[in-house]
Parts: structure tokens; C-alpha cells; sequence
């Protein structure tokens, strides 16, 4: 017997309310807006006819305040999987045209069904915020759906990739789903991230703000620390999360999408002799000299507006993907310092979750001193990046290509903490402390007695530089595995990671460490 047209019509219909959603009248509003729909931006992000939906048809239970007696398409949020560049990528897409995007029980519940496919099949999920909150005519139930997303956003955590979209708001409990996730990108426009917003802040401290001081994407980029990536618009935060895509795993058990070149090019860049620096008190641009060493010159820099005086990103070298820590000494003269340790050690712990190897590029002069940063726990987290380091067993390659000072050094991944290989420029200095510092304390005698006190103590630095600072003394006790030149860095790195692909280091049995957060 044929299908029944009224089955396939009533199937149709439903279907086609799925779809409207919000309706036109409110699809055209986000549009006047520069704004795309939920499922718009679902459909941009993966490849043509790959997407299936899940949970379409879920419905809200709630029978207060009216709520019964109404239906919401898809609960307002879309849920699916789909291919991004040939491989399975899970997400959801919340729909302000439907209640505003808030989150109830069965809203959450098609969050819950998407992470809970992505955990089982291994696949990296990538989730759009654009909610006005918990929806208040649930109640606890809403809390209750909060709290199922948390717990798996826990659960998922250095097993599969998690990616977060702030592309409108994102308020209260609803922004503790992205800070549990591994990256955020937020739109520049349009999206809001915050705890409590300007008006709450003014009833409670009588201070004015305003939303983007309190929850725009440029503070968060830049102060809080927040939002690793500032999007222009929807398209341009999709295109970032593709973008990161590439250089992750599908999940902690798969290497990275390695593209190893046939052979390793074994050939000097004598560039990258210019910008090496030997004078201690020149800045030297490290942004310039981790773009010599990756393919074409692509560096996907992550947290590039949040303490600048560490630079980390991803990028290939030689096909093979490579997480780059580097200090930056025009900033700060590359201190490490609170915010820069703790954005360090967050990236080594997310390479070493996803079988990322590790390149720290060292030009360190010591920890910012000062009374802000003691009282603000410099000591506590400092200490975060050495133990992320020394957690961490994926390859490690240190290049240490000017300062290296002191508990710094120590730090920046030396062969103490783990470090596979180090390498050394002629230019590298490695001492508890600068030459300088170093004099006034070891010769604090003979420079007062001199007739020339400028010009002993000059005499004084270079001799300690030369004979105490030197990478030769390094390398004559073992630290460094080999002192190459600048121009010889990007063919030697190639090689090393190409050898060290096959690593395996085991450590004692433990549930886990206990990082000093």
C-alpha cells in the first residue's frame, strides 16, 4: 500500500515549522542586522548536504504561566552533526528567534544528546551561544538543564575539542558552558559575556558601567582573558573555528591532522639571522621569528590580545602540526608575569591533552617583580606553567635564543622539565640572573673600590657574560642538547619534531596532579 499523502503532508508541515523557527518577520530583523539565524550559521560552517539534525521534534514539558498550551520550534536551539573539511564536527546552534534562545529542560536536553554523541563517536563539538539565559518559567528545572551541560562539558574535557561561539548573549550561569570549554570566539558586535550586567553592578555598588566594559568581546580579549579569539561578525567566528579545526585532532586519541612533507628541507634561512638579537637590551620580535619557522608563514595566534608578553598559537612545520610558546620581549621585556603564566599553561595543557608537540622559543629575562604581582600570587602561578610542563609528555623542543635567566629559565620547558631537545643560539644566555644584576652582587666590593666604577663594571658584565652566561657552559653541562645557527633553526626543529613523533613516556598511576590553581 502507497504512503498516505496525509502522513507525508502532515510530515511536511512539520517539518517546514521546524525550519521557520522565529518565522520571517524575525529572520529578516537578525538579517537588517548583519545577523545570521541558528541554523544559517550551522549550514555555513559545514559542507554542503552533510548536516543531520538531532532532537528536531523535542518539545518543552513546562505548564506554568501559560507555557503549556504553547509549542517552540525545536525548543529553540539546533542540534546536529555535520563535515568540515572532510571530517564529522557535532554542534549546536541556540535560537534567540525562539524564546529568546533561554535554556530550559529539554533545550538543554538537545545539548546533552549532541555532547553525548560527540563523547561516543569521538568527534570535536562546536557550540554558538546566543541565549538570554535560564528560562525563568522552568525554574530549577532550567537550573537543572545548566547543570547537565556543565557536568558533561567536565566529562568531555581532554577528550574531545571543545570550541564555544559567543555571537549575542551570554549572561549569568549560561557563560560557565564556554569557560569550561577549550576555546572562545566571540563576535565583535552584537554578543554580550558576563556574570552581572551594568545594571545589577550599579543597584549592588552604585558604580556606572557600561556593557562593554563589563562584557564586551574586546575587554574579554584583552583584560579578562576570557576570549581567545575576536570575531568581526558570524561568518568571520565560523571561519576561526574552522581555521582551529585544522590543526586539532578529532579527539585525545587521534594524532593531529599531520601533513608531513615527503622528506625534511634541510636549508638556512639567513633571514632569521637578522632578527636574532644579541644585545640584551634590544627588543626582539618573536611574532616575526615563530612566522620564519611555520609553512607559509601561517601562525594561528590564540589569546593574541591578552598578555602579549607570551605569544602562543598553532602552526605546521614541515606539514607536521607544532603548539608555539614563545616569550615576547616587546612586551614587558617578555617577563613572565600572572596573566602570561596562566595563558601559557593553559595552552601546554591543552597540546598535551590532544597529543600536540610543543615548541617554546626562550628570550626571558626573569618574573615581573614588583608588589601587585607577590600580592596577586605570582608564586602560585608561575608555578602553574612549570608544572604544565612537566605534566606534559607530548614532544617538547626548547630553543632558547637569548635570555634565560634564573626560575624563568627553569620554566620555559629547560631539559629539567622535560624538555625532548634543547637547542641553543650563539646569542642564548643562560644564568640564574643577568650579567648585570649578577656583577653588582658578586662585585660589589671591587666596584667600589675602583678608580673607574663605569668602566670596571662594563669590564666586569662582558667577562661574567662571556665566561657565566654563555650557552657553551650550558652545553658543556649537558643542558643543551646543541648551539645551532638562527638560520639553521626552522630545518633543525623540522627534524627534531620528525624524530620525536614517536615518543611514548609513562608516568606513576594517579587519578590526577594537583595544579595550583
Amino acid at each position: 500500500m502507497p504512503l498516505d499523502a496525509k502522513i507525508l503532508d502532515e510530515y511536511k508541515k512539520r517539518r517546514k515549522e521546524v525550519f521557520a523557527a522565529g518565522g520571517e518577520a524575525k529572520i529578516k530583523k537578525r538579517h537588517d542586522k548583519g545577523l545570521m539565524t541558528a541554523r544559517e550559521r550551522l549550514m555555513y560552517m559545514y559542507q554542503p548536504d552533510t548536516f543531520q539534525e538531532v532532537g528536531a521534534y523535542i518539545k518543552h514539558h513546562c505548564t506554568s504561566f501559560g507555557m503549556e498550551e504553547q509549542v517552540f520550534a525545536g525548543d529553540g536551539i539546533v542540534t546536529g552533526t555535520g563535515f568540515v573539511d572532510g571530517r564529522q564536527v557535532t554542534s549546536f546552534s541556540q535560537d534567540f528567534m525562539v524564546l529568546g534562545g533561554s535554556l530550559g529542560k529539554m533545550h538543554a536536553r538537545r545539548m546533552v544528546l549532541g555532547m553525548e554523541y560527540a563523547m561516543k563517536n569521538g568527534t570535536p563539538i562546536v557550540g554558538i551561544s546566543d541565549s538570554g539565559g535560564a528560562r525563568i518559567q522552568e525554574g530549577v528545572d532550567a537550573l537543572s538543564g545548566y547543570g547537565e551541560v556543565f557536568y558533561r562539558n567536565v566529562i568531555l574535557s581532554g577528550v574531545i575539542p571543545q570550541i564555544s561561539i559567543i555571537a549575542g548573549p551570554c549572561a549569568g550561569g549560561a557563560a560557565y558552558s564556554p569557560a569550561l570549554t577549550d576555546f572562545i570566539i566571540m563576535t565583535e558586535q552584537n554578543a554580550q559575556l558576563f556574570i552581572t550586567g551594568p545594571q545589577v553592578i550599579k543597584s549592588v555598588t552604585g558604580r556606572e558601567v557600561t556593557m562593554e566594559e563589563v562584557g564586551g568581546a574586546n575587554m574579554h580579549a584583552s583584560v579578562s582573558g576570557n576570549v581567545h579569539f575576536v570575531a568581526k561578525d558570524d561568518r568571520h567566528a565560523l571561519d576561526i573555528a574552522r581555521e582551529l579545526l585544522s590543526f586539532l585532532p578529532s579527539n585525545n586519541s587521534e594524532d593531529p591532522p599531520h601533513q608531513p612533507t615527503p622528506a625534511v628541507t634541510v636549508v638556512e634561512d639567513t633571514g632569521m639571522n637578522n632578527l636574532a638579537q644579541s644585545d640584551p637590551s634590544v627588543a626582539m620580535d618573536m611574532g616575526a621569528i615563530v612566522r620564519r619557522l611555520v609553512d607559509n608563514g601561517h601562525f594561528l595566534e590564540v589569546h593574541a590580545g591578552f598578555a602579549k608578553n607570551m605569544i602562543v598559537g598553532f602552526g605546521r612545520v614541515e606539514g607536521i602540526v607544532v603548539g608555539f610558546l614563545c616569550n615576547n620581549s616587546m612586551e614587558k621585556a617578555g617577563c613572565l608575569d600572572i596573566d602570561s603564566s596562566d595563558k601559557g599553561a593553559r595552552f601546554i595543557r591543552f597540546c598535551n591533552a590532544f597529543n600536540i608537540p610543543i615548541c617554546t622559543l626562550v628570550d626571558v629575562p626573569g618574573f615581573m617583580p614588583g608588589i601587585e604581582q607577590e600580592r596577586g600570587g605570582i608564586i602560585r602561578h608561575g608555578a602553574k606553567l612549570l608544572f604544565a610542563y612537566s605534566s606534559a609528555t607530548v614532544p617538547k623542543v626548547t630553543i632558547l635564543c637569548r635570555k634565560s635567566y634564573g626560575g624563568a629559565y627553569l620554566a620555559m620547558c629547560s631539559q629539567d622539565l622535560g624538555a625532548d631537545i634543547v637547542l641553543a643560539w650563539p646569542t642564548a644566555e643562560v644564568a640564574v640572573m643577568g650579567a648585570d644584576g649578577a656583577v653588582n652582587i658578586l662585585y660589589r666590593k671591587e666596584l667600589k673600590e675602583a678608580e673607574d666604577p663605569v668602566a670596571e663594571r662594563a669590564k666586569l658584565v662582558a667577562e661574567y657574560r662571556d665566561e657565566f652566561a654563555s650557552p657553551y657552559l650550558a652545553a658543556a653541562r649537558g643542558y643543551v642538547t646543541d648551539i645551532i645557527e638562527p638560520s639553521q633553526t626552522r630545518s633543525q626543529l623540522s627534524m627534531s619534531l620528525r624524530k620525536l613523533l614517536g615518543k611514548r613516556e609513562l608516568r606513576p598511576p594517579k587519578k590526577h596532579g594537583n595544579i595550583p590553581l
